[in-house]
């Protein structure tokens, strides 16, 4: 294992020693398989290249300053791909199994989960597909799952900054009653074209409106939208966005720091009331918003002129790194030591 440096470590993809693999065939999830090969083998045919029967999640491993692994919310994690699973008809995978993965995967690279010190963790990708191949438009009968992991750096170097964003006018990422609430690659491709637009005239990234009447916020990106005002954590709420569970996790912080909390429709008139707005994922846990760009009307509504953070984002963001890396108790029973 070459040295890392773990204090500018990038968010990206650096090889790790194992991965592991569970195979469904007749009808029945296998045994756990580990493997050392960043390579797949994958039919001509297998549905997730041709008809898109593919799900994956994101989820990260802390290291406390008391030397133990932490896993936060992991089972929503598992209930989530269980949720996309069905909803482009894959074969689930079993939540005690996604367990047995995700635990023996950060024990075979445990020399990989980042010091606490360094501010990095651990990024675990859980992957399933349809690896079963067919020429006609149906479900495959046979699956794979995979899960990988990599050190990341802080997804914010030099800190969390605010960003700007551009409402997208122009594109939908997901249609109502369509997959945009299952954690599919599909979704991701769908809005490519409308994140790189936004990154060539100078945003980082891009505001989804709803499909349906683009009246209201949608999705933030590749993240859920959230805006704060008058002591109030308000974030989207719709059948065509992700459910987050970092958004999740904000909303019970929130109330617990004695802020209300609404999840409704946000139009897009209501962002000239809020005093913060930012994202909210894994990746980032929060990335806060400077200003969004409406090229409907060339309006842009500012939320950050010193590029410093507002402070109940900054204290949400505080209040929740705190808990995954075990800095402060876990009130919520969100975090899973692992042994």
């Amino acid at each position: 294992m070459e040295k890392i440096d773990w204090k500018n470590l990038p968010f990206g993809y650096i090889k790790t020693d194992y991965n592991i693999r569970c195979f469904y065939r007749d009808g029945k999830w296998g045994e756990m398989e580990v493997s050392s090969s960043e390579y797949i083998n994958m039919h001509i045919a297998a549905t997730a290249l041709h008809y898109g029967q593919e799900a994956f999640e994101g989820l990260k491993a802390y290291m406390g300053k008391d030397g133990k692994i932490r896993l936060f919310r992991w089972e929503e994690n598992a209930k989530r791909m269980i949720l996309s699973a069905n909803g482009i008809m894959m074969a689930p995978f079993p939540i005690e199994k996604f367990k047995e993965a995700l635990f023996k995967v950060i024990q075979l690279n445990k020399k990989f989960v980042p010091p606490y010190e360094s501010g990095a963790s651990l990024y675990i990708r859980p992957l399933l597909y349809g690896s079963g191949a067919e020429v006609g438009v149906k479900p495959a009968t046979e699956y794979t799952f995979i899960i990988f992991v990599t050190p990341v750096g802080p997804y914010f170097k030099g800190g969390v900054k605010p960003v700007d964003m551009m409402i997208c006018r122009d594109c939908d990422r997901a249609a109502p009653m369509g997959t945009g609430t299952y954690k599919v690659g599909g979704n991701y491709a769908a809005s490519l074209k409308a994140i790189v637009d936004g990154h060539e005239k100078g945003y980082s990234n891009i505001i989804f409106l709803d499909a349906r009447e683009r009246k209201y916020i949608d999705e933030c990106g590749p993240a859920n939208f959230f805006g704060i005002k008058d002591n109030t954590y308000i974030t989207p709420k719709s059948d065509s966005i992700l459910n987050s569970i970092t958004n999740m996790s904000l909303i019970e912080v929130a109330k617990s720091l004695g802020m209300k909390v609404e999840r409704r429709q946000v139009p897009i008139e209501e962002l000239s009331t809020f005093t913060e707005a930012g994202m909210c994922g894994t990746a980032a846990v929060i990335g806060p918003i400077a200003k969004i760009f409406d090229p409907l009307n060339n309006k842009v509504y500012e939320y950050s002129k010193d590029c410093e953070p507002g402070p109940v984002s900054l204290k949400l963001y505080k209040k929740l790194i705190a808990i995954q890396y075990g800095d402060e108790p876990d009130p919520f029973g969100w975090v899973t030591i692992v042994d």
